[in-house]
């Protein structure tokens, strides 16, 4: 998936699209969703109990499709759409397919398979 947590990303579509970047709180990558701050907010109605006296309406932020956000890139201050490549220590990278420019480095680095092992 090429959203991860806390990255900036711009909405789409829907409700909520918008220019202005928001943060991802969850990604959810067996189902394909994304949750973003602001973005989808429904109302849970909660009845009165031991631990929330009152009851009431809750708001929360329900999970949105990932095709239907880019990420931000703060040096041309819009959404771009993403590309992934390998660094020439072997990490892989995701960069903007506008600028070509890095976006940061995704896990561990792989080792070279081309050395023989001892």
């Amino acid at each position: 998936m090429h959203i991860r947590k806390d990255d900036m990303v711009v909405v789409i579509t829907g409700d909520d699209k918008g220019p202005e970047p928001r943060k991802v709180l969850r990604v959810l990558p067996d189902a394909g969703k994304v949750v973003v701050e602001g973005v989808n907010r429904v109302f849970k109605h909660l009845k009165p109990s031991a631990k929330n006296q009152q009851g009431g309406r809750l708001s929360k932020e329900m999970p949105i499709d990932a095709s239907n956000v880019l990420l931000y890139n703060p040096s041309i201050r819009r959404g771009v759409r993403v590309g992934y490549r390998f660094t020439a220590t072997g990490q892989k990278e995701r960069y903007c397919k506008v600028t070509n420019e890095s976006l940061g480095t995704l896990g561990p680095v792989k080792p070279n398979r081309a050395t023989p092992k001892s």
